[in-house]
């Protein structure tokens, strides 16, 4: 299969309402809003096919790049390339399954982390401060965490709303596993509010950081 041939078999998987829930998340109109199912089927007829993802990607559809995410190789990718796909995604939710299927886990992410963690691309920036919310969680020892606590106080209240969600994360969860600092995370959080009356379905946890905190202590006693 080509890359118009996989288009062509996006567009007759197009749902209206996924393209307009889509839409209202910050989606392009350059999509055809297939379900997600749909693209998790479509991916493993393709399998992995490293080229093909990356003409998919080079699309700049939002369906081609979910599929091309679960495509790619991501052993054959640089750093530069990494960086450059990053940055040349504005819609949160495909930037966010990019970080989960293929920075997570990539072997170079410390490079890439600290790099992000000091520039002006706001989708750099997002995904730096997830990739830092994951050290948090599983290798902390390279951090400095009441410096990254200072940072926090100080840049999320005017950070763009993309990266204001992951530097939360990383508040939040530097609150949960290190009781040492908790107080302060707690305090920080307070102080800010950012997200104190954000909408949050029954049954969910809210993600203003005091919350979650709490919630995330008292799950685990």
């Amino acid at each position: 299969m080509t890359a118009n041939d996989i288009l062509l078999q996006l567009k007759s998987l197009g749902d209206e309402k996924v393209f307009a829930q889509n839409k209202k998340r910050g989606a392009s109109e350059n999509q055809f809003g297939v379900k997600m199912g749909d693209i998790r089927t479509l991916a493993k007829k393709i399998k992995t096919n490293h080229e093909l993802a990356l003409e998919l990607w080079d699309t700049e559809n939002a369906d081609a790049r979910f599929l091309s995410i679960l495509t790619l190789d991501p052993k054959k990718l640089s750093n530069e390339q990494i960086a450059k796909m990053v940055s040349s995604e504005k819609f949160v939710h495909i930037a966010d399954w990019f970080y989960s299927y293929i920075i997570k886990d990539y072997p170079d992410r410390e490079t890439l982390r600290q790099a992000w963690m000091h520039t002006s691309d706001v989708m750099h920036g997002r995904a730096a401060w997830s990739l830092t919310s994951g050290c948090v969680a599983r290798n902390p020892d390279i951090l400095d965490l009441p410096a990254l606590l200072d940072r926090i106080e100080n840049e999320m209240p005017t950070a763009a709303p993309e990266v204001q969600w992951t530097m939360n994360s990383t508040l939040a969860q530097i609150g949960i596993k290190f009781p040492e600092y908790r107080a302060r995370a707690l305090a920080i959080g307070e102080k800010l509010g950012i997200y104190r009356d954000y909408p949050t379905s029954k049954g969910c946890t809210s993600p203003f950081a005091p919350i979650w905190i709490n919630e995330m202590v008292r799950r685990q006693e």
